[in-house]
């Protein structure tokens, strides 16, 4: 049985008419912070998404700087990093913004994640991007410079719908529960989405293949 099989089992039919099969998402939190608001915001999806999709934290927190000159013997935490993303068909990231960009903790780790050369491990992995702010631009230029890092590194990207999510207090507590109506359904539509996008590229592109 190949990796593929392992981890896509027939179970249902998605909103968008597919075949609905099981998937693995690693998903990434862009802040280091135990109380951010967007780990918040990864916690509401996982409650809010089908029972097709299960998730698993990519632990960024306790990467070194990347250094190019430690390709030639790669140090433990980046060999971590990369088996856990080789270990999941799809990654999630949800991100805040720092000072209009990408945050560097989230930026390190993707550099790691994609070296040494040749080695990148977000190839033909499909990916999302959302993220959550105080502010009204609600991450919207980092997800951004996010989508243009991803693009460059060769990861199917879900494009539509966008979620760039202004939370106010109270919006999201620290379990996931959402207490607005039209934001949970929201983000309940934007991981549903996500899982018939999943399904689409690794129908096209099959893990291994």
């Amino acid at each position: 049985m190949t990796a593929s099989d392992q981890h896509a089992r027939k179970v249902s039919t998605t909103p968008g008419g597919l075949t609905a099969r099981r998937f693995t998402v690693g998903y990434v939190v862009g802040s280091l912070s135990a109380e951010s608001i967007n780990r918040a915001l990864a916690r509401a999806l996982m409650r809010l998404a089908p029972e097709s999709l299960t998730f698993v934290e990519i632990p960024i927190r306790d990467l070194p700087l990347y250094n190019r000159d430690l390709d030639a013997d790669y140090p433990p935490a980046g060999r971590a990093l990369k088996d856990a993303i080789a270990s999941v068909d799809a990654v999630l990231f949800v991100t805040p913004e720092y000072n209009r960009g990408l945050p560097g903790g989230l930026k390190n780790a993707i550099d790691w994640g994609s070296r040494p050369y040749g080695t990148n491990s977000f190839a033909r992995k499909p990916s999302a991007v959302i993220g959550a702010s105080p502010g009204k631009i609600g991450t919207a230029l980092a997800q951004q410079s996010l989508r243009s890092v991803l693009g460059y590194l060769d990861s199917p990207q879900m494009t539509a719908p966008e979620a760039y999510i202004q939370v106010t207090p109270g919006l999201i507590t620290d379990n996931g529960e959402v207490t607005e109506e039209r934001t949970e359904t929201f983000l309940r539509d934007f991981i549903e989405a996500f899982a018939v996008f999943i399904t689409r590229v690794l129908t096209v592109l099959p893990r291994g293949g």
